[in-house]
């Protein structure tokens, strides 16, 4: 099986603990069988191995969220990054290309794109396989997998089949509707269009072709901040009339708000957090390294990050968007493809940051021109670059480097720095990047 998972933007509904760099899908919300926790990304991309060892799964994600998928899954994935957003079509077109010129994947073969974060179980990627292996046998050129809705919802665009059979000819789409509208369309067998279609690779190389000029997949890449912005509905779903449509009876939910993520957490305290008797139906998220008592409350989330703290009812978190837009701060916390960081103050003239570098792993090696640095091991064993001087590190030594050295550390184990960072003139993007010699 070819899948692509379709990672998209920053989820500010989930704040504090999502942002503009830390999605929704990489935060770890979910308790495996071993007690340790687990994004939605990493969820997702275990289902599709368990009824597929060997499915060929690409992420199409832009490069803000490269190192968190490399830190999560590793390099035994395909990565189709978008240099700059363009839409849906755009994307899923630069992924057919990567599929085709990069992996070889023949034009007969399926491919199924779906997003990277619904809450879903086994029998769902069960029915990936299944929506997969039609899209490879059918006449028609799309194959969606439709959701049985639950409830009149207006969140959710609506797919029209022409009968109730199991697999059924699209007579429509309809876009979100008020919930009385919905409740219509539920009436006459509508399901919930939860973006997830199969087609094979050929016919939609074929559709890129037609709408973008270009000639392979490094030709697309370069002129991909040229390409029309466009939702891949409207560039070729609503204009296909070879279309059909393959009923999910299982368990489907969009998990973008605190609300419906709680609904599907089976723990009502993540981190340090305490509720009297009296809570009913409240949840505790707590990524800070303080307890949360909680009290006499009903129907309310908490939650709590270095970036924020946020108190509310559940119902009422779903209209967090406008408030969270006009709040403009430090990322505090961030996924690395070699480890992470962890802000842990900042001053007008200093910032301190806890950097983890997970074993084998190294930053780039690389200098800064406006500030001085302080590194001191709390953990672990590496070893040092610094301006061509290697040197093994152990918890307690002190590495100092000036403005304009170049530096890099090795980790052997699981290393922990606290990093203190000294200038003026603290930026992220004062950083300039070398090759080791």
């Amino acid at each position: 099986m070819n899948i692509v998972l379709l990672s998209g933007g920053s989820g500010k509904r989930l704040w504090p603990l999502s942002n503009d760099v830390r999605s929704k899908q990489f935060i770890k919300f979910f308790k495996t069988e071993d007690g340790q926790y687990e994004s939605m990304l990493q969820r997702m991309y275990r289902g599709i191995r368990q009824v597929s060892e060997d499915a060929c799964i690409t992420v199409a994600t832009s490069k803000t969220q490269l190192s968190e998928i490399k830190n999560q899954l590793g390099d035994n994935v395909g990565l189709s990054v978008e240099p700059a957003r363009r839409d849906t079509f755009p994307a899923i077109a630069l992924s057919v290309a990567y599929l085709h010129d990069i992996h070889h994947v023949g034009e007969e073969e399926s491919v199924v794109i779906c997003p990277v974060d619904p809450y879903v179980e086994e029998d769902y990627f069960k029915a990936l396989l299944s929506l997969s292996e039609r899209a490879k046998g059918s006449d028609a050129n799309l194959c969606l997998l439709g959701m049985e809705p639950t409830y009149p919802s207006a969140k959710y665009g609506y797919i029209i089949p022409e009968s109730s059979d199991e697999i059924s000819n699209v007579v429509e789409f309809k876009e979100k509707p008020d919930e009385k509208t919905a409740e219509e369309y539920i009436k006459k067998g509508a399901l919930w269009n939860g973006g997830v279609f199969a087609f094979r690779l050929g016919y939609m190389l074929k559709k890129a072709h037609e709408l973008i000029s270009f000639k392979d997949y490094d030709d697309l890449y370069a002129k991909y901040d040229e390409v029309t912005k466009i939702s891949f509905d409207y560039a070729v779903a609503e204009k296909e009339d070879r279309i059909e449509v393959m009923r999910f009876h299982g368990i489907w939910k969009d998990l973008g708000t605190w609300n419906t993520l709680s609904e599907s957490v089976p723990d009502p305290v993540m981190g340090k957090g305490i509720m009297d008797d009296v809570c009913k139906n409240v949840h505790i998220f707590n990524e800070m390294n303080v307890p949360i008592l909680a009290m006499g409350l009903t129907d309310v989330v908490i939650t709590a990050s270095p970036e924020g703290i946020l108190v509310s009812d559940k119902h009422h978190s779903s209209y967090i968007k406008p408030y969270v837009d006009d709040i403009v701060g430090q990322v505090m916390f961030a996924e690395k493809s070699w480890g992470s960081f962890r802000v842990l103050n900042v001053e007008s003239e200093s910032m301190t940051i806890l950097v983890t570098l997970n074993p084998g792993h190294s930053m780039n090696y690389h200098a800064h021109d406006r500030r001085d640095e302080v590194w001191v091991v709390v953990e672990g064993t590496g070893e040092t670059l610094v301006d061509g001087m290697r040197q093994e590190v152990n918890p307690g030594d002190v590495i100092t480097m000036q403005a304009g050295c170049r530096h890099t550390v090795f980790a052997k184990t699981t290393l922990k720095i606290v990093e203190v960072q000294l200038g003026r003139e603290i930026s992220v993007d004062d950083k300039r990047k070398f090759e080791i010699e």
